[in-house]
């Protein structure tokens, strides 16, 4: 059965958050950046957040059952409003230091989450999130989209979709980050 991908309206952005929780509340990356102390609702309300913005800025698509969320961001938007900013910076506390992400290329997209409920990850949701985001992309016009991941398992399947590590940072006491690219 072929997994349907649409993309999401405002009503959809709360559920969406809810899947993006769920399948990021184990995440090494998501573990390291948010504190302990109400690690589930921080994560969830910083989905929220995002999610609010990549709907106003970007493309957001969903699968019809919402159990998987991608989130795209354009070269052109605009920075984040300063109430946002600064619930950002509150929901991440202390460990705001460690949210620094590296610069993507001029003119490229920025492919900022794509996620699958636990329980239905495995059976294609992913690739069929991937190929509307890509899809999406093009038919706006561009031609390169970068991401970061924390998860090897994730290097692979973005590979399967034409993205080439650019970059491997690893530190001790913090997940790797690749960061990669793909020319469409």
């Amino acid at each position: 059965m072929t997994t349907q991908i649409v993309r999401a309206d405002t009503s959809d952005i709360d559920t969406a958050a809810r899947t993006l929780a769920a399948a990021f509340e184990d995440y090494a990356w998501t573990r390291y950046v948010i504190p302990d102390t109400d690690y589930r609702s921080r994560l969830l309300e910083l989905q929220k957040l995002y999610l609010d913005y990549a709907h106003q800025h970007g493309i957001v698509g969903v699968t019809s059952t919402r159990d998987g969320v991608i989130a795209l961001i354009p070269p052109s938007a605009p920075e984040p409003d300063s109430k946002t900013v600064e619930r950002i910076v509150d929901l991440h506390g202390d460990r705001i230091d460690r949210v620094a992400s590296s610069k993507s290329p001029p003119n490229a997209w920025s492919l900022e989450t794509l996620g699958v409920s636990p329980e239905h990850q495995g059976k294609g949701r992913a690739s069929a999130l991937l190929d509307f985001g890509l899809e999406a992309v093009r038919a706006a016009g561009g031609s390169i989209v970068s991401l970061e991941t924390s998860d090897h398992r994730n290097v692979r399947l973005y590979e399967r979709f034409g993205f080439k590590v650019v970059r491997e940072a690893t530190q001790p006491g913090r997940p790797p980050v690749w960061t990669m690219i793909a020319l469409l």
